[in-house]
């Protein structure tokens, strides 16, 4: 029987790390070459990852909540027969290949290969207990690791001015990690990692500075919070903001989709009516579905609209969109949006609709607030939100009677345009809402 270790590998997003959400393996199952072995967080996303070996389980390197950097130990399997050295040798060069075309994946099914892949068949998880052991645990048999563990690492030593051949890894078989190349950078020796049993006893706790009072806790920001954190911070110092608001009458729109039921036609839902009429307020000021290039001094105007949509999951708040939302009719929206929640909401969105909206529709009603100066989803320009739709006493040809109403709130960059532009879409938009047949008759 022969071990072999497989590491975390660069994703392709252009992370250093990610959390283990879920083993679906454990020790002692026996696994096919491409078996999804587990479910771990990124920046961005819940991703399967698959295994490059097939053999028995032997180990689980990390626990379910820890988080490990690309390049440590994942998982050990216990292969049938031990690999020749060629072989061993192979698998590097593969390795090295794909690390010189960019791609920096060494799993089955992520690297450059074009062939496509289907769902993968989760194996049953067995009654046995995984084991933990010390990351950077000797191993029997040939090692699949490369020196360097992405380009990210070999990039970085380049732009200091370093040759990776003089940093010394302290990695597994000599690997060379990020923290080897910042420590080659700031001058100082490499740091071995401390083994799980050798950790250092907690410090006792002690009080704060600031407040006087003892610190209960300290939880470290996940990888998803980190990106989160840096984008909203981004978006706070570059983006020179202004908020617009207006109370609509949705009263029409209701009874539409009323009138729309009884007759027993499918009826699309309140946020596809939404999207529906944003999509064609964009088309009449394109200026707010672009971006701003600061380094050339440009206004980017994009040809058609990825419109994204702000879902509250169990992670965080994510902003998938929906691809070319111009070219979609409003039940085809309802029936896209539905199925972005869905995946969004599991943790399932795929990067490109994370990384690719190109103006953000938030409806932080759901939360039963009446109105948001939300923060500009950077590098957009402007994000519409709509709070929640109560009834309200409104004054409709001299008499008060009630009334839908919902207040609409609009936060764009004024480096793209004035307030003008700005009230003009917000009132296509209002009076799309307050006469939807005729809106929609012109759609």
């Amino acid at each position: 029987m022969s071990a072999q270790t497989f590491t975390l590998p660069d994703l392709g997003e252009g992370l250093t790390e990610a959390e283990i959400v879920r083993w679906l393996v454990s020790v002692g199952d026996e696994i096919v070459v491409d078996q999804v072995v587990v479910e771990v967080e990124t920046a961005k996303s819940i991703v399967e990852v698959p295994s490059p070996y097939a053999g028995a389980v032997s180990i689980l390197h990390a626990e379910e909540g820890k988080t490990l950097d690309v390049g440590r130990p994942l998982i050990s399997v216990d292969a049938g027969g031990a690999p020749t050295a060629d072989d061993a040798t192979a698998a590097e060069e593969q390795y090295r290949e794909e690390e010189q075309a960019g791609s920096g994946n060494v799993l089955i099914g992520y690297g450059t290969s074009e062939a496509p892949t289907g769902r993968r068949r989760r194996a049953p998880r067995s009654a046995v207990s995984p084991v933990f052991e010390p990351q950077g645990s000797p191993t029997t048999g040939p090692q699949r690791v490369p020196r360097v563990t992405s380009p990210l690492v070999r990039r970085m030593a380049r732009e200091a001015g370093l040759s990776v051949a003089t940093i010394v890894g302290t990695g597994p078989d000599g690997l060379i990690t990020r923290r080897d190349v910042q420590a080659a950078i700031a001058g100082s020796q490499p740091v071995a990692v401390v083994a799980p049993d050798a950790a250092p006893a907690a410090p006792a706790a002690q009080p704060s500075v600031r407040t006087g009072l003892e610190i209960a806790e300290r939880v470290p920001m996940s990888g998803f919070r980190k990106a989160v954190s840096a984008a909203l911070s981004r978006s706070r110092s570059e983006i020179p903001e202004a908020t617009v608001w207006v109370d609509v009458d949705f009263t029409e729109l209701f009874a539409m989709r009323e009138l729309s039921k009884a007759r027993g036609a499918a009826v699309p839902g309140l946020l596809a009516y939404l999207a529906r009429f944003t999509v064609a307020a964009l088309k009449t000021y394109p200026e707010l579905n672009g971006e701003v290039d600061a380094e050339r001094n440009e206004l980017i105007r994009y040809e058609g609209i990825n419109l994204g949509i702000a879902v509250q999951s169990d992670r965080g708040l994510v902003v998938p969109a929906v691809q070319r939302a111009d070219r979609l009719t409003t039940l085809e929206l309802d029936a896209a949006l539905r199925g972005l929640t869905e995946s969004a909401r599991q943790g399932k969105s795929s990067q490109t609709e994370l990384t690719s909206g190109t103006f953000t529709l938030n409806n932080y009603g759901a939360f039963n607030v009446d109105g948001s100066a939300a923060i500009v989803n950077h590098p957009q320009v402007a994000i519409l939100g709509f709070g929640r739709i109560i009834d309200r006493p409104w004054v409709v040809d001299g008499q008060i009677v009630v009334r839908k109403i919902g207040q609409m709130s609009f936060v764009f960059d004024h480096r793209v345009c004035d307030g003008g532009v700005a009230s003009g879409f917000m009132r296509q938009v209002a009076d799309a809402i307050e006469s939807p047949a005729q809106a929609i008759n012109h759609l």
